[in-house]
């Protein structure tokens, strides 16, 4: 799979051309403002190549915190929340978002869809890429596989409570199979801790010592579109509809796509 580059000179200069669009209709924070956002591995890799193009032309500050969209885990964006962690903007798959905005965590309304990311599979470096390219090759592949690592966020949630069943196969795969906390799935697989890997494809693409396998089959696929949102106790709401504008302009495209995922925009 290849991705078109995005050099940090062209970066920039769409960053520029993005707020200088976004100045002519809207308001613009005044520049060294700080903005505080938490965000989830599915847009992790976009997010880390526009957001410094976004300081450099905004003179605004970005801070991140990095969390799964769902879980217990002490870093995920829903503990950090109940934590009360200062933020500005959340992103993380919708279905989470909304249910932030019911606990009236994040100002209701203020939901804007990003990216459309899909589930994929890794394997180590050098090992050889199992089929999984139809949902019958998908099942042999899952049942000779020695052991499995999924995610704690979306795409694993999906795993453990939807795939494995409707493949008829959790009985014998479930067992081998080892959600992952606060770490990338990929990780575990680049050292050898697991055979198999299954994330959002944004999330293993940027792994170092995995190869790439596939998708899940379109049968079995689960398209999850990770949102962004304002949060109730914002102490920045206009920057932070500022840099969520920037995410969703025709010139942050280009980051978007390298990292696996789709804009948002780009489907009806």
């Amino acid at each position: 799979m290849t991705f078109p580059r995005l050099t940090r000179r062209a970066a920039l200069l769409l960053a520029a051309f993005t707020l200088a669009g976004c100045a002519a209709t809207q308001a613009v924070a005044p520049a060294g403002t700080e903005i505080r956002v938490m965000t989830s591995g599915g847009f992790t890799a976009a997010y880390d190549e526009l957001t410094p193009a976004y300081e450099k032309a905004t003179g605004h500050k970005v801070q991140t915190a990095y969390g799964a969209s769902m879980g217990a885990a002490s870093d995920s964006i829903p503990s950090r929340l109940a934590r009360g962690e200062p933020v500005d903007i959340v992103i993380l798959a919708r279905p989470a978002l909304d249910a932030l905005v019911a606990q009236g965590k994040v100002v209701p309304g203020s939901q804007v869809d990003l990216v459309r990311s899909s589930i994929g599979f890794a394997v180590r470096s050098g090992t050889p890429k199992p089929d999984v390219g139809t949902v019958d090759a998908l099942k042999r592949t899952l049942l000779a596989a020695p052991s499995i690592a999924y995610s704690a966020s979306a795409s694993g949630t999906y795993y453990e409570t939807e795939l494995l069943k409707k493949l008829g196969i959790e009985e014998q795969v479930k067992p081998k199979s080892r959600r992952i906390l606060s770490e990338r799935v990929g990780a575990v697989v680049a050292r050898g801790d697991a055979a198999l890997g299954l994330q959002q494809v944004s999330e293993l693409l940027p792994i170092q010592g995995i190869d790439y396998v596939g998708p899940l089959p379109a049968e079995v696929q689960r398209v999850t579109v990770f949102s962004a949102g304002i949060s109730s106790t914002a102490r920045q709401p206009e920057a932070a509809k500022q840099l969520i504008r920037y995410f969703t302009s025709p010139q942050a495209a280009p980051a978007i796509v390298k990292s696996g995922l789709e804009p948002a925009a780009a489907k009806p």
